[in-house]
């Protein structure tokens, strides 16, 4: 689950219990479906796609698929305007046909994930470009516990 309102990635058992939590940021925009709003989608998705599977986890990604870079400050000041996706990325796809799925409300192909950041980047609050951001550990954790197929409810 993510909360939007508390700024939290939960990892929950099917009995509905606690496992593990994170701190995220989602949506500098907000919350909404719309493609090119920068909003973060609500709702019932899946993870459509793991990505990054043995690569460094400060590898950069673009397009999903990685530059060959390596993060670094260094290189983070070289480019000021990247939004940064780094180490692994877990694509979502809605679930909800016209709310997050299909037409212009379509999660997947606005390219939404759950994704590393830098670890200077701020967590607990909206600061992403619609994404679902984590720190580069807790994104390796995540990455680990979640199986492709597996329900993420946003909201």
């Amino acid at each position: 689950r993510v909360d939007i309102a508390k700024q939290t990635l939960s990892w929950m058992s099917a009995k509905n219990e606690l496992l593990n939590a994170w701190p995220v940021a989602t949506g500098l925009a907000g919350v909404g479906e719309l493609e090119g709003s920068g909003c973060t989608p609500r709702g019932w998705h899946r993870v459509r796609a793991k990505i990054g599977a043995g690569e460094d986890a400060r590898a950069v990604f673009r397009g999903r698929r990685p530059t060959g870079e390596i993060w670094s400050a260094e290189l983070s000041a070289q480019f000021p305007e990247r939004d940064w996706i780094r180490g692994r990325i877990l694509w979502l796809c809605g679930e909800e046909t016209g709310f997050n799925r299909g037409g212009r409300v379509d999660t997947q192909r606005r390219f939404i994930y759950l994704h590393g950041v830098p670890d200077s980047k701020p967590m607990g609050v909206p600061a992403s470009a619609g994404c679902v951001n984590l720190l580069p550990e807790a994104m390796l954790e995540v990455f680990d516990l979640v199986p492709v197929g597996t329900k993420v409810l946003i909201g």
